[in-house]
C-alpha cells in the first residue's frame, strides 16, 4: 500500500520537474508582453504643464540679475528639457501602436470596388485622427525640449555677461582646485563644443590647401608672414630718410616719428592678421562660427597692436634722441619688452574669452580665462615698476644721472602699482569678476591716456611748425595773407588749443563710454554726435560704472576748465587788442559757465534725472529764497557787473569812502586794492545799488590842480607865465587840453591863483602834483617871488596889580 502511494507521488514530482521550465518560459513571455505594452500618459495635462513651465522660466529669466538666480534657472531649464524628452519617448510607442492598427486595417478600398462595413470605416477614421493628434503632440513636446535647451544656452550667455557687471561676486580663489578644473579636467560639454569648433576650423584649414585653393592660400600665408614680421622695419628706412629732408627742424620731427611708429605697427600687424583670416573667409564652405571668430580675431589684433605700437613709440629705443617722454636710455631699454609682453597676453587671452563666448563655454571655463588674463596683466604691471626702480637705484649707485620725474609721472607710476595690487588681491580672495573689471579699466585708461599724450604733442608741434615764421609754410602764409609774426603766433596758439580741446573731448568720451577691445574711433565719433544731439543723458541709473564715469567727468572737466582758463588768460587774450578789464571779465564769465556745465554733466553721469532734481529744487525754493537771499543777490549783481561792465578789473573807483583799484570780480564780492596794498572786499550788490565814482571809466584823464596864495604886490602876469612854464615843461602834462591858470580870489590875505593840467590817467595825478610843486617852488625862489604868509592876531591881557604893589 505504501509502495502504491509513493509511486504516484514520485510520478507527480517528476512531472512537475518536467513542466517547471515550460511554466517559467510562459511567465517570462507573459512579463515580456506586459513590458511591451505602452505606458499610458495623459498628454492633455502633461503637455500644457510643460508649456507652462517653459513660459514661466522665460519670465523669470527676463527679470533675473544675480548669479544664483541664473544657476537655478539653468538647472530648471535642463530639467524641463529632460522631462520633454521623456514625454516624447513615452508617446512614441502609442504612435507605433496606432500605426500598427492602421496597418492591420489596411488602406481604404479604391472607388468601384467592394465597400467596407461602416464599423471598419469609422475605426480607420478614428485611428487616423488619433495618429494626427498624437504626432502633433510629439512635435510640440520636441519643440518644448528644443526651446528649453535654447533657453539654457541663453541663460549661460546671460550669466557670462552678468559676470562682467557683477563685480562683487565671489567665484572662488585662483588658488583653489575649482579654478583650475577647466584646464585639468574640463567638462564633457565644453570638450564637445570645443572639439566641434576645432573640427570646423580644421575642415576649413584642410579645404584651404585643396588643389583648387592651394596656390592662393600659400601666397596669402607668405604675404601675411612677410608683412607681420618685416613690414615695420621696411617702412622705417624711407621714413628715416624723409624726416631730416622734408620736415623742418624742431619738435615736430619726434612727434611725427612716434605717431608713424604707432600707426605702422598697428597697420602691419592688423593687415597681416586680415590676410591670414582671409585664407578661411574666402572659402565657400567655411562655417559661420569660424567666420565670426576671424572677425573677432582681427579686432583683437588691432587693439593689441595699438598697445605694442604705443609702447615702442614712447620708448623709442631705436631713436633715443627723438624720444617724447624724458626717460633715460637704460630705463627705456629695461622697459622695451613689457609693452610687447602686455600686448601678447591681451591677444592670447582675448582669443580665449572670445572663443568661450562663441562656443558657449561653461562659466567655469570663462572664469578661468578671465582670471588667468587678469593675473598675467597684473604681474606685468607690477614687475615693470619694480625693474624701473631697481635700475634707477643702480644708476644712482654708479653715479649716472636719472631723469627728473615729475609729480604726474610719479602719480601714474603709483596708480599702476596700486591697481595691479588690487587685481592680485581680488584674484586671491576670489573676486575674479572684480579683477577682470579693474584689469580692463586699467588697460583702457592706459590706452586712452597714452594715445592722448602722443596726439597732444603731435597737434601742438604741428601747429607750431605750420605757423612758424621760419618754416616754408609760415612764409607762404605771411606772403599770401599779409600777416605779421604776431598773427602767426596767435593762429598757432588758437589752432593748437582747438586741437587739444578736441582731443580732450574725444578722450573723455572714450573713457566714459568706451570699452577695451570693442570700441573703435568711428564708434567714438558716433557717440559724440549722439551726445551733441542730447541722446543718452535722459535715462541713466546710478550704478558703479556710472559712478566711476561721474568721477572721471568731474576730474577731467576740472582739469580742462583750469587749463582753458590759464590758456585764455596767459596765452590767447594777451595777444588780442582787448583791454585788461575786458579780458578779466571774459575769463571770469568763461570760468563760471564752465563750473555750471561740469556740475550738470557730473550729475547726469551719476544718473540723477533732471525732473526729480526739479522737484527737489521746488521743495527747497522757499528756504533758498530766505536763507540764501544775500548770496543770490550778490551772485546776480556779479553777473550784471561782468556783462554790463559799469566797473571792470583795473578801474579806479571810489565807494563809501573807499578808493582803490579793482583787482578781481568774484561770484559774490569784488576785491578793491587800496594805495597801501591792502584789500577791501565789497559785496557786488553795493556796486550796483550805491553811487560809485569810476575815475577811469571811458578812458578818463587825470587833473593835476595846484592852488597857491601870493602877496598883493606881485606881478600876476609874471607869476601866471611862470606857472604855465612849469606845467609845460613836465613830461606827464598833456598838450591837449592845454594847461591853464585861473584867478580864484582877491582878498586881504593876497592873490589866490589856481593852475590846472591834464595827465593820461588819474593814477598819475599824485606823482605829477608832487613833481610840479618841487619845480614851482624852485622857480619862485629863483625869481625871488614869495608866497603870502598867513596873518595871525595875538591878544594879550594886561597883568593886574597886586595889593602889595599898590
Amino acid at each position: 500500500m505504501q509502495k502504491r502511494v509513493k509511486l504516484p507521488l514520485l510520478l507527480a514530482l517528476l512531472s512537475c520537474l518536467i513542466l517547471l521550465p515550460a511554466f517559467s518560459q510562459a511567465d517570462e513571455a507573459t512579463g515580456q508582453n506586459e513590458q511591451e505594452q505602452p505606458v499610458k500618459v495623459n498628454v492633455s495635462t502633461a503637455l500644457p504643464a510643460l508649456q507652462k513651465r517653459l513660459d514661466s522660466l522665460k519670465q523669470r529669466v527676463s527679470t533675473a540679475k544675480a548669479d544664483k538666480q541664473f544657476t537655478s534657472l539653468n538647472d530648471d531649464a535642463q530639467k524641463l528639457a529632460s522631462d520633454a524628452e521623456k514625454l516624447a519617448v513615452a508617446l512614441a510607442p502609442q504612435l507605433a501602436q496606432i500605426q500598427g492598427q492602421l496597418d492591420v486595417l489596411g488602406p481604404a478600398p479604391a472607388p468601384g470596388t467592394l465597400t467596407e462595413t461602416p464599423q471598419v470605416i469609422s475605426q480607420r477614421n478614428k485611428l487616423n485622427n488619433s495618429k494626427t493628434q498624437l504626432a502633433n503632440q510629439i512635435e510640440q513636446t520636441k519643440a518644448i525640449g528644443v526651446g528649453a535647451q535654447n533657453l539654457s544656452a541663453q541663460i549661460s550667455g546671460l550669466r557670462r555677461d552678468a559676470l562682467k557687471t557683477q563685480i562683487a561676486l565671489n567665484t572662488g580663489s585662483i588658488l583653489g582646485a575649482k579654478f583650475w578644473t577647466p584646464l585639468i579636467n574640463p567638462s564633457e560639454r565644453d570638450a564637445v563644443r570645443f572639439d566641434d569648433f576645432g573640427s570646423q576650423l580644421g575642415s576649413a584649414w584642410h579645404q584651404a590647401w585643396d588643389d583648387e585653393w592651394r596656390v592662393g592660400s600659400g601666397f596669402l600665408l607668405l604675404l601675411a608672414l612677410g608683412i607681420g614680421l618685416w613690414g615695420r622695419r621696411i617702412l622705417d628706412r624711407p621714413i628715416n630718410w624723409i624726416l631730416p629732408r622734408w620736415l623742418p627742424q624742431g619738435r615736430f620731427r619726434r612727434s611725427f616719428l612716434a605717431c608713424f611708429t604707432t600707426l605702422s605697427t598697428t597697420l602691419t600687424l592688423g593687415i597681416s592678421m586680415q590676410l591670414l583670416c582671409y585664407i578661411f573667409t574666402r572659402l565657400p564652405e567655411t562655417s559661420q562660427p569660424v567666420i565670426e571668430f576671424t572677425g573677432q580675431l582681427i579686432d583683437l589684433t588691432y587693439f593689441s597692436a595699438v598697445i605694442a605700437g604705443l609702447g615702442i613709440a614712447l620708448l623709442s629705443n631705436r631713436h633715443p634722441s627723438w624720444r617724447l617722454p624724458g626717460i633715460a636710455d637704460p630705463l627705456a631699454k629695461t622697459l622695451a619688452s613689457f609693452p610687447i609682453l602686455l600686448a601678447t597676453f591681451i591677444f592670447i587671452f582675448g582669443i580665449v574669452e572670445q572663443l568661450n563666448g562663441l562656443v558657449g563655454a561653461s562659466i567655469d571655463a570663462t572664469l578661468f580665462g578671465n582670471g588667468l588674463s587678469a593675473l598675467l596683466v597684473a604681474v606685468n604691471c607690477i614687475v615693470a615698476p619694480i625693474r624701473v626702480n631697481r635700475m634707477r637705484r643702480r644708476m644712482r649707485a654708479e653715479g649716472e644721472e636719472t631723469e627728473s620725474r615729475s609729480t604726474l609721472a610719479g602719480l601714474i607710476h603709483l596708480l599702476i602699482s596700486l591697481t595691479a595690487f588690487v587685481i592680485l588681491l581680488a584674484l586671491l580672495i576670489g573676486y575674479i569678476p572684480l579683477a577682470r573689471f579693474v584689469t580692463f579699466e586699467l588697460l583702457w585708461i592706459g590706452l586712452v591716456v597714452s594715445s592722448l599724450y602722443l596726439l597732444l604733442h603731435f597737434v601742438v608741434d604741428l601747429c607750431e611748425s605750420v605757423f612758424s615764421p621760419t618754416t616754408h609754410s609760415g612764409k607762404i602764409l605771411k606772403s599770401t595773407l599779409s600777416v605779421n609774426d604776431r598773427h602767426l603766433s596767435l593762429a598757432a596758439t588758437l589752432f593748437s588749443a582747438v586741437g587739444k580741446s578736441s582731443l580732450l573731448i574725444l578722450a573723455a568720451v572714450a573713457l566714459l563710454n568706451g570699452t577695451f577691445g570693442t570700441t573703435t574711433p568711428l564708434e567714438l565719433l558716433n557717440k559724440i554726435a549722439d551726445i551733441w544731439g542730447g541722446k543718452g543723458l535722459e535715462g541713466m541709473n546710478i550704478i558703479p560704472a556710472h559712478a566711476v564715469n561721474a568721477v572721471l567727468c568731474l576730474v577731467i572737466g576740472w582739469y580742462v576748465l583750469r587749463s582753458s582758463r590759464r590758456w585764455l588768460d596767459n596765452d590767447f587774450l594777451p595777444k588780442t587788442m582787448m583791454d585788461r578789464g575786458l579780458r578779466a571779465s571774459l575769463v571770469t564769465l568763461f570760468t563760471n559757465v564752465g563750473y555750471v556745465l561740469i556740475i550738470m554733466l557730473t550729475l547726469s553721469m551719476l544718473g540723477i534725472e533732471w525732473n526729480k532734481l526739479a522737484w527737489i529744487v521746488s521743495a527747497l525754493s522757499v528756504g533758498i529764497g530766505f536763507g540764501l537771499q544775500e548770496i543770490v543777490k550778490n551772485f546776480i549783481s556779479g553777473l550784471i557787473l561782468l556783462t554790463e561792465r559799469p566797473v571792470k578789473v583795473g578801474d579806479l573807483v571810489s565807494i563809501s569812502g573807499v578808493e582803490g583799484d579793482i583787482r578781481r570780480i568774484n561770484v559774490r564780492a569784488t576785491e578793491i586794492q587800496l594805495g597801501d596794498k591792502s584789500t577791501v572786499i565789497v559785496p557786488n550788490s553795493q556796486l550796483i545799488s550805491q553811487n560809485v565814482r569810476n575815475a577811469t571809466m571811458g578812458n578818463a584823464q587825470g587833473v593835476a590842480t595846484i592852488t597857491l596864495t601870493f602877496p598883493l604886490d606881485i606881478d600876476p602876469e609874471k607869476v601866471r607865465n611862470l606857472l604855465l612854464e612849469a606845467y609845460n615843461l613836465h613830461e606827464s602834462i598833456l598838450e591837449t587840453p592845454q594847461p591853464s591858470v585861473s584867478f580864484k580870489e582877491l582878498g586881504p590875505t593876497g592873490i589866490v591863483l589856481s593852475v590846472t593840467g591834464y595827465v593820461n590817467s588819474p593814477r598819475m595825478v599824485s606823482a605829477t602834483r608832487s613833481d610840479l610843486l618841487y619845480e614851482i617852488l624852485k622857480m619862485l625862489r629863483a625869481e625871488e617871488i614869495s608866497l603870502s604868509q598867513t596873518q595871525t592876531m595875538i591878544l594879550e591881557q594886561p597883568l593886574l596889580r597886586t595889593a602889595t604893589e599898590e
